[in-house]
C-alpha cells in the first residue's frame, strides 16, 4: 500500500518562509520520482518541483531560487523548503509519485500567503 501524508502547510505573510514534508511508505522514496504540485480552485493543477531516482531536480519558472525539492531517505520524506512567499504561492500542495505505471497522491495540505 503506497501512503503519501503532507504536513507543515499553514498561513504565512508574503515573504515569510514554510517547508513541507510528506511522509511516505517505506522503500519507495529512492526508487521513483517523485514531485510537489499544487492547485487553485478553479485552475489546472500544476507541477511545482520534480526530483528523480538520480536526485535531479526541476523547478516551473515562478519558484526557481526561491523553493528547493529534496528527500531524507532515512525519514522516508520528501520535502518542499519554500522561502519568499508570494500571494500567488497560495493553494493547495500535493505530493505525487510516479511509480510501476500509476499516480499516487497525498491528501493535499493549504497553504496560505497572505498579509
Amino acid at each position: 500500500q503506497v501512503q503519501l501524508v503532507e504536513s507543515g502547510g499553514g498561513l504565512v505573510q508574503p515573504g515569510g518562509s514554510l517547508r513541507l514534508s510528506c511522509a511516505t511508505s517505506a522503500g519507495i522514496l529512492s526508487f521513483n520520482v517523485m514531485n510537489w504540485y499544487r492547485q487553485v480552485p478553479g485552475k489546472e493543477r500544476e507541477l511545482v518541483a520534480t526530483i528523480n531516482a538520480f536526485g535531479t531536480t526541476t523547478y516551473r519558472d515562478s519558484v526557481k531560487g526561491r523553493f528547493t525539492i529534496s528527500r531524507d531517505s532515512a525519514k522516508d520524506t520528501l520535502d518542499l523548503q519554500m522561502n519568499s512567499l508570494k500571494p500567488e504561492d497560495t493553494a493547495v500542495y500535493y505530493c505525487h509519485l510516479y511509480k510501476a505505471g500509476n499516480s499516487y497522491w497525498g491528501q493535499g495540505i493549504q497553504v496560505s500567503v497572505s498579509s
